[in-house]
């Protein structure tokens, strides 16, 4: 049994015995930036849509990925769509005022809304751009250029062997997480909030694609430690969590003629010499952090086999009758615009208007169906996750605690009775009120059962995969506007002891709150301010 066993139970039962450092104090005054900053490199503006909302397109209108479509896929995604001035429940609500310390709004969630997540371009030959390697800076929306020539060999051997599709690509997005952008608030339990953050842009991005008929399917595992080595990070400092292969237009696979990226002084490979500048005068070490790290740093010769995750699969629902649910409805407005919109409810929800059914159905269909897809998935093979609803006001469908069944689409109940004495009584946070939501949506998974199938690395594709399903989550719910929120701040034992949980291995990781806000919220303007 590995490192990644004894992480995860000690997320599970935190609500209870405080991980450590249990008397650990962010200092906001030193905290560090909100995205990386490498001051001597050099940035390239990413152009803009013509519009702000183009039109969907039917599958396979485009032939892969172009500049634009790249440029709005990050924009939606992890760029800055809007500023986030609302008069609300969170905690932070005194320091938004302050322009320094300004919430911007983005279309995939984050914990705490700190967006850890780097995001590199390894540009190949056929691309729009000189070979090489470029970080996505979110707030200017451009990339800046950390090394020139032909890099995309270097990943191809990262991912070798048995990378099979995304071993042809000549454009990969490689996803990396400096930790001290999360740790330096969430400090031992940020390693947990960051794999979801991965799974989250990921799903964003597999949303957005999907509009032109393209596909996002990210590897799992690799040789992370040359990755790192490419990128010129500390592997203690920033995991590589993530590579995703992209299928570009006009390209014709890796064995066209470019220049390979030159070798830093006394290396046999090709390494990045820009170095991010922290801001922090004081970054500190977590020895919880660095040993999950350590566990789940990937190789890709420990690639699983296909079917391995088979023997995690989520259970079949159990419960009492079947509740048959209405099909779901066609969503208002497009994927686009719902990124857009999407924002956190954070204590505005009101239980004067029930939820109806409909909008209820969709989201449970849609996070049913979410997974975050990697190569250790067989295709059409069992889910990972099940849920549960805890049903407060929601037209046509009595107070209690459901089991949610997506071959069937019904609900069987486990509980009678309203939860919301529950629910409030097991979160920790003041920020909302969990009684006034709609319905509060469960996402488990079976994280012991996967670790044992595919190892340690598999901690993070149990994250990613909570978080794809949080982002599906918030993309449904602001496509028939809606209020949402997700939280990680509830006693998750006691989740399992009143779903009847006890003595499984299915571990309820999220939760996440569906209803209608307050009519005429006070809010900020920014586009027209």
């Amino acid at each position: 049994m590995g490192y990644a066993h004894v992480y995860a139970h000690e997320i599970m039962h935190r609500g209870r015995v405080p991980m450590e450092p249990a008397d650990f104090v962010p200092d906001w005054a030193d905290r560090p930036r909100k995205a990386k900053f490498h001051p001597d490199a050099e940035t390239l503006p990413l152009p803009l849509p013509e519009s702000p909302e183009p039109p969907e397109q039917a599958a396979g209108a485009v032939r892969g990925f172009t500049l634009p479509l790249l440029s709005g896929m990050l924009r939606d995604s992890y760029g800055l769509t809007g500023r986030r001035l609302a008069v609300q429940a969170n905690t932070d609500l005194a320091a938004l005022p302050h322009y320094t310390h300004a919430n911007w709004s983005r279309g995939t969630a984050s914990g705490g809304g700190l967006y850890p997540v780097s995001v590199h371009w390894a540009a190949g030959p056929g691309g729009p751009l000189a070979p090489g390697l470029y970080h996505y800076a979110p707030h200017q929306h451009g990339l800046r250029r950390l090394l020139a020539g032909d890099v995309t060999g270097e990943v191809r051997s990262a991912l070798d062997p048995g990378a099979g599709a995304a071993a042809a690509a000549t454009q990969y997005l490689v996803l990396g997480v400096k930790y001290w952008q999360n740790a330096f608030k969430y400090n031992s339990f940020s390693f947990h909030a960051v794999s979801m953050d991965v799974g989250a842009l990921v799903q964003t991005w597999r949303l957005w694609a999907a509009r032109y008929g393209l596909r996002i399917d990210p590897v799992l595992w690799f040789d992370e430690e040359r990755l790192a080595r490419l990128l010129g990070v500390a592997p203690e400092e920033e995991g590589i969590f993530a590579v995703v292969p992209l299928t570009w237009d006009g390209a014709s696979g890796p064995g066209g003629r470019t220049t390979p990226a030159e070798a830093a002084p006394g290396d046999a490979a090709p390494a990045v010499r820009h170095r991010d500048v922290e801001r922090s005068r004081r970054v500190l070490v977590f020895e919880t952090l660095l040993r999950i790290h350590e566990a789940t740093a990937g190789r890709a010769a420990d690639r699983p086999a296909p079917d391995a995750l088979d023997a995690a699969a989520a259970f079949p629902p159990r419960g009492g009758d079947p509740l048959p649910l209405p099909a779901p409805p066609a969503p208002p407005v497009t994927t686009g615009r719902a990124l857009r919109e999407r924002r956190s409810s954070f204590g505005r929800f009101d239980a004067s208007r029930p939820l109806a059914a409909g909008p209820f159905a969709a989201a449970l269909a849609d996070c049913a169906a979410t997974a975050y897809g990697t190569e250790a998935e067989r295709p059409g093979g069992p889910p990972l996750t099940s849920l549960y609803a805890f049903v407060n006001h929601v037209e046509g469908i009595a107070p209690g605690a459901y089991a949610y069944d997506p071959a069937a689409h019904t609900l069987r109940l486990r509980v009678p009775g309203p939860p919301g004495s529950f629910l409030q009584r097991n979160y920790f946070l003041s920020n909302y009120n969990l009684e006034q939501a709609g319905a509060v949506i469960v996402p488990t998974v079976r994280t012991t059962a996967v670790l044992d199938a595919v190892g340690d690395r598999g901690y993070r594709l149990v994250g990613a995969t909570i978080g794809a399903v949080a982002q599906t989550f918030y993309t449904t719910a602001a496509a028939f506007g809606l209020g949402a929120g997700v939280a990680l701040g509830f006693d998750n034992i006691s989740y399992q002891e009143e779903l009847g949980l006890t003595g499984t291995d299915e571990a309820p990781l999220l939760i996440m709150l569906l209803g209608h806000d307050r009519p005429r919220p006070a809010d900020f303007r920014h586009e027209i301010a």
